[in-house]
């Protein structure tokens, strides 16, 4: 159902506020530059910081903006699965093409408790799900073993892996046949080489080609191609996270013209010795000045 270059967008902020003219811009540059699809409200949209009306209002202007021209998967995660319902069901009822959600977060569930999560919220929205495994921010993992049992769930159609080990990707891939879709964008080649069949980037905020690029030539099985982008991009992929996500990426839009940098509390501005590390990244690929 899903493939290719996946954009996590940001939400572009004016004056505390959603940025619409901003965000139908960053929608139109990724649909000119080969995405598949947008994840408006993610954690890398700042969905920890918007009120349920802004999830709302986003997801709406995604949608419109759009027009079917690629697929919107809708950040609808919560630590809460009462609350991740909710979420879920008014992505569906806004026209959202599926939902992405995080695993629960700081409350730390079992195995159990996880596996039951994404079933209730599978068994109620009646909107295709990805299920999002990210240890790193939420401080559990989902075992290979549950994304195998998740897999079998009517409405469980994909897998965004974000534990940065291929021996958990291949291990998920030969339990299986989810769709998985890499959560780094430095193991994107890697992941695709396993099975893989994409990315969800945040890369592909300011450079949505290349990420296409590097996608497409893996999955046709032109992997000299795809090895040199991924060697052309691996540290600027890299630098991106050298601050909390997404301080780094709405720097570098910043920096391209693509909307302000402003970002929501706690989160705060780059370091200044931190944008001249990305600004260097970025004329290495020609990307700035």
């Amino acid at each position: 159902m899903f493939q290719g270059s996946i954009t996590a967008i940001i939400t572009p902020f004016k004056n505390g506020k959603f940025d619409k003219d901003a965000f139908a811009n960053l929608i139109e540059y990724q649909i000119a530059n080969g995405t598949t699809a947008i994840v408006p409200c993610g954690t890398t949209g700042e969905s920890a910081t918007m009120s349920h009306a802004e999830h709302h209002e986003v997801i709406a202007f995604a949608v419109e903006q759009v027009r079917h021209r690629i697929q919107v998967i809708a950040g609808t995660g919560s630590n809460s699965t009462s609350e991740a319902l909710d979420l879920t069901i008014a992505a569906r009822d806004l026209g959202a093409d599926a939902a992405l959600l995080i695993s629960p977060y700081y409350n730390k569930p079992m195995q159990e408790g996880i596996y039951l999560h994404y079933t209730t919220i599978a068994q109620q929205s009646k909107i295709p799900l990805v299920v999002y495994n990210c240890p790193g921010r939420t401080g559990s993992t989902i075992s290979p073993d549950t994304v195998a049992r998740l897999s079998e769930v009517p409405g469980i159609v994909a897998y965004k892996d974000a534990v940065g080990s291929i021996d958990h990707t291949s291990e998920v891939i030969s339990k299986c046949g989810i769709t998985v879709l890499s959560g780094n964008d430095s193991m994107n080649l890697p992941i695709i080489a396993v099975g893989g069949k994409g990315s969800i980037s945040v890369l592909a905020n300011f450079a949505p080609r290349a990420n296409a690029d590097l996608c497409n030539a893996a999955l046709e099985g032109r992997w000299c191609e795809a090895l040199e982008l991924h060697k052309k991009y691996f540290n600027l992929s890299q630098t991106l996270f050298i601050e909390s996500n997404p301080i780094m990426v709405k720097a570098a839009c910043e920096m391209m013209g693509l909307c302000g940098g402003e970002i929501r509390m706690p989160l705060t501005p780059a370091a200044d010795t931190n944008r001249a590390k990305l600004r260097a990244s970025m004329q290495a690929v020609g990307l700035v000045q």
